[in-house]
């Protein structure tokens, strides 16, 4: 049976943390910079000491080493979250990297959205970090964030920011957290897994993977060995494997155009959920697909589904896959990625697909993959 939690939730609303603590240098003024990377890049490109890469570039040629993330802003720029080297933004123009030398939060970035005064927030390794288009904004755990190692962020419909950290979930109300002298994280109490009997993972009991909301306003939360959690605003619901979930380490999630939610796992592969199958005595809402389908591999980092309604599948050394709602299609390094570790999938607004690995930034015409460089970004 589902655990249903009514006592959990109903005062989160009401448990303010601390107070926000960034003041002015906190508030780094960027400078106006076009070059293709910050100096410590630069200064890389100079050395000899450069590293060739799987698809036989030098790796100073990509646009990062290893991309986490990517995400089109409103304005149509490109940013690429990057595992070292912070943030990178691609006008069309110039490609511009910013890292906490210009007062981002950290090199690691793990989530961005935009919220509807165009600001851009990012989930990041050192806590979380706002651009206003002019400068950063930092928050870390002195300002009561659960935790700095920040894996996710959701803006909701109403526009609240939920972030998913190694210490639990922190929700953000800008409308009153950016006002002076006002509070800034809520925390939302979510139980922590038991990692007893884990496999070798993150040792992290209360580390949130993935949040989203669907369609009906539910949010739901991926866990690290507590499956999922949907929140529909007063009560917390449980689907783990007890339920048919195909694992209870959640990697990536997402709401597909028809209603269905579909999960990306650390152990037990992909797994589809059909909400209005549950209530349908004798029927499964879990469809779980695995190796034998045609999945190449059963660790799924991320979950994208573009325009058409294909379902993108990035693994863990072990390609991309698209899902057509029939069969799985594999591409490896035979059809142009240059490294089998995929960590990231974006289709921008013309209709071009991005991926991002651990060994670059790639791009698809529809048969082949692509490596998309700095020489292409700077290209006029």
């Amino acid at each position: 049976m589902r655990q249903v939690f009514t006592t959990l939730v109903p005062h989160f609303l009401m448990v303010l943390l601390l107070s926000i603590s960034c003041n002015e240098t906190d508030k780094s003024p960027l400078p106006n910079r076009t070059d293709a990377a910050p100096s410590r890049s630069a200064a890389r490109e100079d050395s000899a000491a450069s590293k060739s890469t799987a698809n036989g570039t030098d790796s100073v040629e990509q646009i990062s080493q290893y991309i986490r993330r990517m995400f089109q802003d409103r304005d149509g720029n490109i940013w690429f979250g990057t595992e070292t080297d912070g943030v990178a933004r691609y006008s069309g123009r110039s490609l511009d990297y910013f890292t906490p030398v210009e007062g981002f939060s950290g090199t690691s970035v793990r989530g961005m959205v935009q919220d509807v005064r165009g600001d851009l927030w990012f989930a990041t390794r050192g806590g979380v970090s706002r651009f206003d288009g002019t400068q950063f904004t930092s928050w870390t755990t002195k300002d009561g964030l659960a935790n700095d190692q920040v894996w996710c962020v959701l803006l909701d419909k109403s526009g609240g920011l939920w972030f998913g950290t190694e210490g639990g979930v922190s929700r953000f109300e800008p409308s009153t957290s950016l006002r002076p002298g006002s509070k800034t994280f809520t925390s939302f109490p979510l139980p922590a897994a038991d990692l007893s009997g884990a496999p070798n993972v993150n040792q992290s009991p209360r580390l949130i993977n993935a949040i989203i909301e669907d369609k009906a306003g539910n949010i739901w939360f991926g866990s690290n060995g507590n499956g999922a959690y949907k929140y529909d605003g007063r009560t917390l619901t449980n689907i783990s494997k007890k339920d048919g979930l195909c694992d209870d380490f959640i990697q990536s999630m997402i709401e597909d155009r028809d209603g269905n939610l579909w999960f990306g796992t650390r152990f037990g592969g992909l797994c589809k959920y059909d909400p209005s199958v549950s209530r349908k005595p004798g029927k499964s809402a879990f469809i779980t697909y695995t190796k034998e389908d045609g999945l190449t591999r059963e660790l799924i980092w991320t979950l994208y589904e573009d325009g058409s309604g294909i379902i993108w599948i990035a693994t863990a050394y072990a390609g991309l896959c698209s899902f057509d709602g029939a069969s799985f299609t594999s591409y490896q390094q035979h059809e142009g990625l240059g490294n089998s570790s995929v960590h990231s999938v974006m289709e921008d607004a013309a209709g071009q697909l991005w991926v991002g690995t651990a060994d670059g930034v790639y791009r698809f015409d529809g048969k082949r993959f692509f490596n998309w460089t700095k020489k292409n970004a700077l290209a006029r």
